[in-house]
């Protein structure tokens, strides 16, 4: 269970996963014992998960972004396993996540450009296992995305 204290740490590390425990324990007006032995439990609870690169994806030449979603074949018994298996190894597929409902899966990806999407769509995603269904969503911007929570 999560305290006042314990909130207020994590706002500071979400603001700055960088910053160190000194600074943390700082900010929050805490000593760095303290914030550190918080830290710590949080992260051996699970609470805190890790810390990593943020890479912009634009920035290294990919300038296309899709959403396809995809239904399966649901009359085959490992259809989704088999077909997560195979998403998997696609690099430019970044997510896969499942629905209930009309749409089992959606994958997101990203492409250099419209030819490379093509050639992904085709020789890749096609050739994915169990797919009865697929709608392709071409993404023209992104309006909100929050990787932090409210604390």
């Amino acid at each position: 269970m999560l305290d006042d204290t314990d909130r207020r740490i994590l706002r500071h590390y979400q603001a700055d996963p960088a910053a160190s425990a000194a600074q943390i324990a700082e900010r929050a007006g805490l000593t760095q014992a303290t914030c550190w032995r918080r830290l710590e439990r949080m992260q051996e609870e699970g609470v805190i998960r890790g810390s990593h690169a943020v890479i912009d994806w634009h920035a290294l030449g990919y300038t296309v972004e899709v959403s396809l979603r995809v239904t399966l074949d649901k009359s085959q018994p490992r259809a989704f396993e088999e077909f997560a298996a195979a998403a998997r190894l696609i690099p430019e597929v970044l997510e896969i996540q499942s629905f209930l409902g009309q749409v089992d899966v959606r994958l997101g990806l990203i492409a250099r450009d419209m030819d490379h999407y093509q050639e992904i769509y085709r020789h890749r995603i096609l050739t994915l296992p169990h797919i009865s269904d697929l709608d392709a969503l071409m993404h023209i911007a992104r309006i909100k995305f929050e990787e932090s929570v409210p604390l």
